[in-house]
C-alpha cells in the first residue's frame, strides 16, 4: 500500500497543471453553459469502474451523467461532453466509441498515459496520468525511470487506474469549490434507495 501510495504522490507531481486546468475549466463551463446537455463517461475493465465512480460524483454535482454500456444511455450529440479513460489510449472499444462521439460533434476529454495515442489524437482535451498500463512492457520505461520505479508495483494497469481514481476525486473536490456545492448538496442527490 505504501509503495502504491508513494507512486500516486509522485505521479501527482508529474501531472501537467495546464492539462488539469483545461479539463476542470471544460467541466465548469459545461455545467454553467450546457447544463441541459449530457456527459458520457467511458472506460473498459477497471478503467471503466473508475469512470463509473466519477460519473456518479458528476451526477451528485448536478451533471446529466451517463456511463457507456448502460441501457439508459441516450444519443450523444453537439454540445455534449464525453470523457474517455484508457491507460494505453488504444483500447479498441474506447477508441472506437470516442471516434463515434467526435463524429456526433461531442467534445472529448481523454485521460491516458500516452499523449501520442490514438485516443489522445482525437481528443479536444488530454490529461496524461502516469501509470503502468497493461501494455507497458518496454513502452513505460521512461515513466518508471522518472518516477523512480524499477519493478512493477502492481499488475497490469493497476497503477494507472488507482492514480486516475485519486485524480478524478480531486477533480470532484475542485468542482465542488468552483460550482459552490456543499457535501449536503451532493447528499441530497445521492441515491436514497440502494441495493
Amino acid at each position: 500500500m505504501y509503495d502504491i501510495a508513494e507512486f500516486i504522490l509522485r505521479a501527482a507531481q508529474s501531472i501537467k497543471p495546464e492539462q488539469v486546468n483545461k479539463m476542470v475549466e471544460e467541466l465548469e463551463d459545461f455545467y454553467k453553459n450546457h447544463h441541459d446537455r449530457k456527459v458520457l463517461v467511458m472506460g473498459a475493465g477497471r478503467s471503466g469502474l473508475v469512470g463509473r465512480a466519477f460519473a456518479m460524483r458528476l451526477l451528485h454535482l448536478g451533471y446529466n451523467a451517463y456511463v457507456l454500456g448502460e441501457t439508459i444511455v441516450p444519443a450523444i450529440g453537439d454540445k455534449d461532453l464525453v470523457i474517455a479513460i484508457s491507460g494505453s489510449g488504444r483500447t479498441k472499444l474506447i477508441y472506437t466509441a470516442a471516434e463515434a462521439a467526435k463524429e456526433a460533434k461531442a467534445k472529448l476529454i481523454a485521460i491516458t498515459s500516452y499523449a501520442d495515442s490514438p485516443l489522445a489524437r482525437v481528443a479536444d482535451v488530454v490529461v496524461e496520468i502516469p501509470g503502468r498500463t497493461k501494455y507497458s512492457k518496454g513502452e513505460d520505461y521512461f515513466t518508471r525511470q522518472i518516477l523512480g520505479i524499477t519493478e512493477p508495483l502492481a499488475p497490469l494497469g493497476t497503477l494507472f487506474e488507482d492514480t486516475t481514481q485519486i485524480f478524478l476525486d480531486g477533480i470532484v473536490a475542485d468542482l465542488m469549490i468552483r460550482l459552490k456545492k456543499t457535501e449536503e448538496d451532493l447528499r441530497l442527490v445521492h441515491a436514497n434507495i440502494e441495493l
